[in-house]
């Protein structure tokens, strides 16, 4: 008892998310070297991998299980996180690496596995005899009892944090930190200010829709630049209609909306159906009535 007690001690523990992290590491892994390998037969015939596709995926990771696990009691993923493989079976309070016989049982129960689902797979997919039938039924079957027993490991891995898999459980290897994991110094301001801008934006974007912005600009404009004593008069009314109030143009059937200042049609009947408040931009008016310039106005008077 004492002297797990002590074990126990002299081991880093990983944490479940940096075991998970390093399995789906892992698994990019794999992808990435398989679409590179089959992307240098692009150029061939299409299918030209089909038939050995399994036995070239073996090859593929016995390649890696040599530079990885055989190397280094450690996996890609595993060694990005600073983690690597114990052999929890030994009795030493000191960290003991994988055995021989662990490394060989890992290359059979990963790589050995796979290779034997997808050949079995091809081999039994195209056959009638009735021995096959039933040899392909007890593989089915080894294969759903494998991963319900998988699916439990797992459940007990969320548990307790040790052996993710069923191949570590089974091999008893441990996953444990390389070097002792230093106290992380948490900055509370950069937090406190990204915390501070995401509430502001948040209310920003739930409160610049309820603005009415167009009719903001005119008020401030009619502020800024106030206009008084203009009369209503005709000459009035045609010293003004060389452009448009809105948009700045020359009026294209200039209406008028009651004030001494001329629009273009399509300017304020969109203003107006976006906003019934509409008011003139240049002096503050609310829209009366839409009526049409009855001034005739000479395009000459565009030079004047």
């Amino acid at each position: 008892m004492a002297s797990g007690i002590g074990n126990e001690r002299s081991v880093n523990p990983v944490l479940r998310i940096s075991q998970l992290d390093a399995l789906e590491l892992n698994k990019a892994l794999e992808q990435l070297v398989w679409s590179q390998f089959t992307s240098c037969f692009h150029g061939f015939k299409p299918g030209v991998l089909a038939h050995i596709e399994p036995e070239v995926k073996a090859f593929l990771w016995l390649i890696l299980w040599r530079f990885t696990i055989y190397s280094k009691n450690a996996t890609v993923g595993q060694a990005i996180l600073n983690i690597q493989y114990k052999n929890n079976l030994s009795q030493t309070e000191k960290y003991q690496p994988l055995s021989k016989h662990q490394k060989l049982w890992y290359l059979i129960f990963t790589v050995g596995r796979r290779w034997l689902e997808d050949r079995c797979y091809d081999l039994f997919s195209n056959r009638q005899l009735q021995s096959f039938h039933k040899i392909k039924r007890y593989i089915n079957f080894g294969a759903g009892l494998l991963k319900l027993c998988g699916l439990i490991n797992f459940l007990i891995f969320l548990q307790k944090g040790t052996f993710p898999t069923l191949t570590e459980r089974i091999l008893g290897i441990r996953s444990v930190f390389c070097k002792p994991q230093s106290v992380r110094q948490v900055g509370f301001e950069y937090m406190n200010r990204e915390l501070l801008w995401h509430g502001f934006a948040e209310f920003l974007i739930y409160l610049l829709p309820l603005i009415n912005v167009q009719k903001l600009k005119l008020k401030i404009s009619s502020w800024c630049l106030p206009i008084a004593g203009l009369s209503n008069s005709e000459n009035t009314l045609a010293t003004h209609c060389k452009e448009c109030s809105l948009c700045g143009e020359w009026p294209t059937m200039p209406h008028t909306i009651g004030c001494p200042h001329v629009f273009c049609y399509y300017c304020i009947k969109s203003n107006y159906l976006f906003d019934m408040y509409f008011t003139c931009p240049k002096c503050g008016s609310e829209v009366h009535s839409l009526q049409p310039l009855k001034y005739k106005i000479e395009m000459t008077e565009l030079h004047a």
